[in-house]
């Protein structure tokens, strides 16, 4: 869910029914699929009830399955303490309209049905998977999970601990920490360094009232939307949601930040060395600041990125894994937020050949500037994304997904129903262009992973360098 661009919907505003107000969008677009042979969004209505709860209804009637997913603009930017909205999420399960967490699972289990939730940098969300008969059973417990978690004090603390311990199992693995340790590094104080896991004195100190606190502030009609995707009658869906939801008031006035404000301004190249004694092999990251979801280079963009470590053939890939042996994968992305985002290329390798990948990696980096891109892998690379798009809005939790980032991150219809044209519109020129002015080139951030004892020397030649024992609270800040 993660390379979005910014635009208005197109579609027909048609009046409102059964007592909602605002408008009702239907795309119009899921025929134009069928005469052009381009990809295009699906046929969904778009409806506000009266107390600014937005529903996004997708009919998909080829098989029996409804998904529903509710998103909510709180995400990790929001804590007030580290993994404050990830937490609050999560305890949403922990009962809800009296039934017991143990009760809500056990119809859920027996019907086949899924619910979930997380916390996210964003938002936050809660999700679920069921056949269509079963929509009168699942919808609400649905509804009183979002609206009406108990919080239970008990099966809190027991979250807590299970949190807990998975932080630290975490750890174990640096590949699936890293990339909070380089958020870290990278934004500092700004609320997108904040990881929205928390860490375990954190999750330690919190409390019931905390994540009754959030979501009295948050969890309102009006800060929320939720897409509907799957085999339903759409006008018998849209009285049912209001029957759920229409009598949900808001309380209290939520304050939208600017968080593409006071973005950090990197001025000279920074190494955070995690100290894991026992590792037998080093993980990096290196980067910088990247673009946010609305950017409207965000297509062509990906293109590059293709190029240099977006796909199995890339540049970073032949060069550290194949040819040089260094790493079983190494890869470049640029990672997106809806007000800020970073860059980043990693891989791993064996403690002895640390500075021999990292120097690889950035040699390799470097020829975005100094060979730049020959026609022939520009079309190779625009072939690639193309034919990878479409298999990404199949089912109908996929398609859920877009229509809930559609709400978050603002941006409409046409970076479907476009984007196979603005690939084909990246040319040379164009890709120049976009390296030139969105890959960071100077003043690079790094975070390596590793045996400081064996690799610290190593970590001094390419910026200053600040160290951290893996097992330290929090993500090196």
């Amino acid at each position: 869910m993660k390379t979005q661009m910014k635009f208005a919907l197109s579609a027909l505003v048609l009046a409102c029914t059964l007592g909602v107000s605002g408008c009702q969008t239907t795309n119009q677009t899921a025929s134009v699929a069928e005469t052009t042979n381009t990809f295009a969004m699906p046929e969904y209505q778009t409806v506000t009830l009266d107390n600014g709860l937005t529903l996004k209804l997708m009919v998909k009637k080829e098989v029996p399955i409804v998904t529903f997913n509710a998103v909510i603009k709180a995400g990790a930017v929001h804590d007030t303490t580290s993994g404050l909205a990830d937490m609050t999420a999560k305890s949403l399960m922990l009962g809800a309209g009296g039934q017991s967490k143990a009760e809500i699972e056990q119809t859920l289990d027996f019907i086949g049905a899924k619910l979930m939730t997380a916390g996210g940098t964003d938002g936050s969300y809660v999700s679920s998977n069921f056949m269509a008969k079963d929509l009168d059973k699942v919808l609400p417990i649905f509804t009183d999970v979002l609206r009406n978690p108990d919080f239970d004090a008990d099966e809190f603390t027991k979250l807590k601990q299970r949190t807990m311990v998975g932080l630290a199992q975490q750890k174990e693995s640096p590949r699936r920490v890293i990339g909070r340790y380089f958020n870290q590094l990278v934004f500092n104080d700004h609320p997108y360094g904040n990881a929205a896991s928390g860490f375990k004195e954190s999750i330690e100190q919190m409390t019931v009232s905390q994540m009754r606190a959030f979501h009295k502030s948050y969890y309102q009609p009006n800060n929320i939307q939720v897409s509907i995707v799957g085999d339903f009658d759409i006008e018998a869906m849209k009285q049912q949601m209001q029957r759920a939801f229409g009598d949900w008031q808001s309380t209290e006035a939520i304050v939208a930040n600017d968080l593409s404000k006071n973005l950090p301004s990197l001025q000279k190249s920074n190494v955070l060395l995690v100290d894991k004694p026992d590792a037998i092999e080093t993980t990096f990251l290196i980067g910088g600041m990247g673009v946010s979801q609305s950017n409207p280079d965000i297509v062509g963009l990906t293109v590059v990125n293709t190029i240099l470590g977006g796909r199995f053939t890339s540049w970073l890939n032949d060069e550290l894994r194949v040819n040089a042996g260094l790493t079983y994968g190494a890869r470049s992305a640029f990672v997106t937020y809806a007000d800020a985002g970073v860059f980043r290329l990693s891989t791993f390798t064996k403690t002895s050949t640390t500075k021999e990948a990292i120097d690889l990696a950035l040699k390799t980096y470097a020829r975005l500037w100094e060979k730049g891109i020959d026609q022939a892998t520009l079309d190779s690379a625009k072939a690639y994304v193309k034919g990878q798009f479409p298999p990404k809005f199949e089912t109908s939790g996929q398609l859920a997904g877009l229509l809930s980032d559609q709400y978050l991150y603002g941006f409409g219809d046409e970076y479907i129903n476009d984007f196979q044209a603005r690939v084909d519109g990246v040319t040379l020129e164009e890709a120049q262009r976009l390296v030139k002015q969105y890959f960071p080139q100077d003043n690079l951030q790094y975070v390596l992973i590793g045996n400081a004892a064996e690799i610290a020397d190593i970590a001094k030649q390419y910026g200053d360098v600040t160290q951290v024992d893996i097992t330290s609270s929090g993500f090196g800040h």
